[in-house]
């Protein structure tokens, strides 16, 4: 019997893994897997690393270990935006002698077939990562041009002159901080920006 570790994650704390849990569950069950552990990343996005995703860790560490002979996750970009991180980790699964399972993509790596398939796959998550980057990018250029301030809003003219006075009057930045109301990044800001 096949020891499957399932994998689940959503990018916001907004959002429910529930319905790529019961997926992943019930075609488990149809092929005969046994269900060693349930891996649940929640609110964090797939561009992060795997220092920064906890259960995708211990998965991994799961695997390494040979507890699991199959890793299965609902889709692709379950497991990663970036094609460097999907290639690496399909090829450390790969030493471990471990399958990975897409259930959207309905592909298994087991077959040749799956193998060519995720890689196809894992070039489109990465296009769709830098499609939305240049979303982003685009929506910023746009408010600055419009004349929207962006970033953290400034501090009003006479703090500013009062964090100056202070630091020239050989103030710490803590110190000053404390004066003035402010917090120390605030300070180190003003200081650096006169």
């Amino acid at each position: 019997m096949k020891r499957v570790g399932i994998y689940v994650r959503v990018s916001t704390n907004d959002q429910t893994t529930t319905n790529q849990l019961m997926d992943l569950q019930r075609v488990a069950e149809q092929r005969g897997w046994h269900v060693f552990n349930v891996y649940s990343d929640q609110g964090i996005s797939g561009a992060k690393g795997r220092d920064k995703r906890p259960a995708f860790d211990r998965m991994c560490i799961d695997a390494a270990q040979g507890n699991i002979d199959m890793v299965a996750a609902w889709s692709i970009d379950r497991i990663g935006r970036s094609l460097k991180h999907l290639v690496g980790f399909m090829s450390e699964l790969k030493e471990y002698g471990c399958g990975l399972y897409l259930h959207q993509q309905n592909v298994d790596s087991s077959t040749a077939a799956g193998q060519a398939m995720l890689s196809i796959c894992g070039v489109f998550a990465e296009f769709e990562r830098s499609i939305i980057i240049d979303r982003v990018n685009a929506g910023l250029a746009r408010a600055k041009a419009e004349g929207k301030v962006l970033g953290r809003p400034r501090v009003v003219a006479a703090v500013e002159r009062e964090i100056l006075k202070l630091r020239r009057q050989g103030i710490g930045i803590v110190a000053t901080a404390k004066l003035v109301g402010v917090g120390t990044s605030v300070v180190q800001r003003v200081v650096a920006g006169r």
